[in-house]
């Protein structure tokens, strides 16, 4: 007759199987492999183990040998299962992938799993499988430009600077227009949100004229300066300039950060920025307005009150617009800027030898 390996507990291990055999809270099958353990502890064979815990005796035997050769660590987790064969090989999943990313269907711009499958010789759902496992996503595509300033590097660290370690007694600004504001009124009148069902909006409307709203917003606490006009012209932008004028202490020297609009550089605007010397103008560099803050700030505004707004007229968009800015500035927050100009640098010098690998082939 063949003996079981006795089982020898220290006075810890005890302890620590009987602290598990009465637990409430923990899983039922470590639970279980305690008192496996401890009656083996106590001299009896497997098969007395398992008419005593109601299960069979290869349970029993493997518990008591799992703990004979690695302890209490061997009772925490299962031996791993070998699982069912892949109906997909991996020779299969590579195929999928470089077609994804190296070729094209005859007839589209990308890939869908349907035309992927045909293609394959596999199943839509197999296809959407290995697309998720390899962080694939064909339907979706990002857009990018890089600037080709010849003084990125310079505006770039002026800018992070302003941001990062503004100058003491100064004010800095991120100023921007955000032109051609539609008045736009829908054709029926769009349906509440309820249970079970979004809220609607006609997908056609009424154009009521434009409006450009000049934007000056405070880095240090996220105010932000708004003043609505007809156009986008330097006149505006000069009475934009006299208004931030205006409204700030004037004792602080004024560091103002913008892109390269041709209002901005007018001749009238740089004569009264010499004779308003505490003004001084920081110029983002082409194609990169991601470094305006104020972005942001529009944005917000699109999302939260114009996308799906009505208005029948120019003065209720311009009412609507200053009521959200005045909202704002009860209770205002910064956006926190926090990448350095070095990381900054970094990401696009790979962006560019991504660009230049591309365009070598």
């Amino acid at each position: 007759m063949r003996v079981a390996p006795a089982v020898n507990l220290s006075p810890q291990q005890r302890e620590t199987l009987e602290q598990r055999s009465r637990a409430r809270s923990l899983p039922a099958r470590v639970v279980e492999r305690a008192r496996i353990v401890l009656l083996a502890a106590d001299g009896k064979q497997n098969k007395e183990i398992a008419a005593q815990l109601g299960m069979s005796e290869q349970k029993a035997a493997r518990w008591r040998n799992r703990f004979h050769e690695q302890g209490l660590n061997g009772l925490e987790k299962d031996a791993p299962r070998p699982g069912r064969t892949p109906a997909i090989t991996e020779k299969a999943a590579a195929r999928v992938v470089r077609m994804t990313t190296q070729q094209k269907p005859p007839n589209a711009t990308h890939w869908s799993s349907r035309t992927m499958a045909a293609a394959a010789g596999i199943s839509a759902s197999s296809v959407r499988r290995i697309w998720r496992r390899h962080g694939l996503k064909p339907h979706r595509v990002e857009t990018f430009k890089l600037s080709r300033d010849p003084k990125f590097t310079e505006k770039l660290e002026a800018i992070v600077g302003l941001y990062l370690n503004p100058p003491g007694h100064a004010l800095v600004l991120c100023c921007d227009e955000k032109s051609q504001i539609q008045a736009l009124d829908r054709t029926q009148p769009s349906l509440p949100l309820k249970r079970g069902r979004a809220g609607t909006m006609t997908h056609d409307y009424k154009r009521n004229g434009v409006a450009t709203l000049f934007a000056a917003l405070y880095t240090f606490d996220g105010t932000v300066i708004g003043v609505c006009q007809e156009r986008n012209r330097h006149q505006q932008w000069l009475w934009f300039l006299r208004h931030i004028d205006a409204v700030t202490p004037p004792d602080k020297q004024l560091h103002l950060i913008l892109d390269n609009a041709s209002t901005h550089k007018h001749e009238k605007v740089q004569r009264w920025l010499k004779r308003h010397p505490r003004f001084h103008f920081h110029f983002t560099p082409t194609s990169s307005s991601w470094l305006n803050m104020v972005e942001r700030f529009f944005r917000d505004l699109t999302q939260n009150r114009l996308r799906r707004g009505v208005f029948r007229d120019i003065p209720e968009l311009v009412e609507a617009i200053e009521g959200y800015i005045d909202k704002h500035n009860d209770n205002p927050k910064p956006f926190i800027w926090t990448a350095k100009a070095s990381d900054i640098l970094a990401k696009v010098k790979r962006a560019r030898q991504a660009l230049h690998n591309v365009q070598s082939v």
